[in-house]
């Protein structure tokens, strides 16, 4: 992998990993434009820890009050009808659907699942319900009043960004507006939801990311610095964005990227593996 290749897809991580129009799809389609290959589900996990530690370094005090909340609800009944114990909670069991389908489905993701004619569809068709849940959504709801069932639903649309193109905010923004919370809320929610599968996404594909030709040790070092670097500044446009802007543009764009992606492939300008 050459150091261009690695900067690039860096940059490409830390740009879109929060955003809803999904970060792997972006590295998978980056990669086979400009370089002529995958880089791999392994490459595109243990990337994404940058851009996670920038959530735990920009929600470092919500993230401590939460974990010590969690903690001191062990042994305290008034802090376990607190919505912050709840929520906690709430991020630990949205959590466990992406990590365990991604492990029973750890080969197909890395294979058939990184088919570009597959991305192209995803980026359409989560678009286009992007965009549907941003209409018919009632977005009235706060982030305290999200439900166990809310919980496992959002940790089950998390989970689809497990197929490249569906994107992982985008897929819980969706179900999120769908279920009725406000913009900020589902958003905040998905940055917390995002933390635990993606360091163990990342340190679970560990081994596999230096195998073959992939990056060294330093390559990849580089790559997550510069994710880290580039998504903690998408985090503090987006939430600020959300508040008074709807996610059409993200829809339009995808569906965009989507046409795009399957005109390339259908005339053979790109390989769709």
């Amino acid at each position: 992998m050459s150091w261009l290749e690695v900067i690039v897809l860096g940059l490409v991580q830390g740009l879109t990993e929060f955003l809803p129009v999904s970060s792997s799809g972006h590295m998978r389609i980056a990669s086979e434009v400009f370089f002529g290959r995958d880089p791999g589900a392994a490459f595109t996990a243990v990337s994404q820890i940058g851009t996670e530690v920038a959530v735990i370094v920009y929600f470092a005090k919500d993230i401590w009050h939460l974990f010590t909340t969690w903690l001191r609800g062990f042994r305290d009944a008034e802090v376990r009808r607190t919505d912050d114990y709840r929520l906690a909670w709430l991020v630990i069991i949205g959590s466990i659907p992406i990590a365990v389908l991604g492990v029973l489905f750890k080969t197909q993701i890395e294979t058939v699942a990184r088919n570009l004619w597959l991305v192209a569809v995803m980026l359409i068709v989560f678009g286009v319900l992007l965009g549907l849940a941003e209409r018919y959504g009632k977005q009235t709801k706060p982030i305290e009043r999200i439900t166990v069932r809310d919980g496992i639903a959002l940790g089950f649309a998390q989970a689809m960004a497990l197929i490249p193109g569906v994107s992982r905010s985008g897929g819980t923004i969706t179900a999120g507006l769908a279920l009725g919370l406000t913009r900020p809320a589902i958003v905040r929610y998905s940055f917390l939801l995002a933390i635990p599968s993606v360091f163990g996404a990342g340190l679970f594909t560990l081994p596999d990311v230096f195998a073959g030709d992939g990056p060294s040790g330093l390559q990849m070092l580089v790559a997550v610095l510069i994710a880290f670097v580039v998504g903690y500044a998408v985090i503090a446009w987006l939430l600020r964005f959300v508040q008074n802007n709807t996610v059409y543009v993200f829809v339009a764009y995808r569906i965009a990227l989507g046409v795009a992606l399957l005109a390339a492939l259908s005339i053979g300008a790109i390989s769709a593996t």
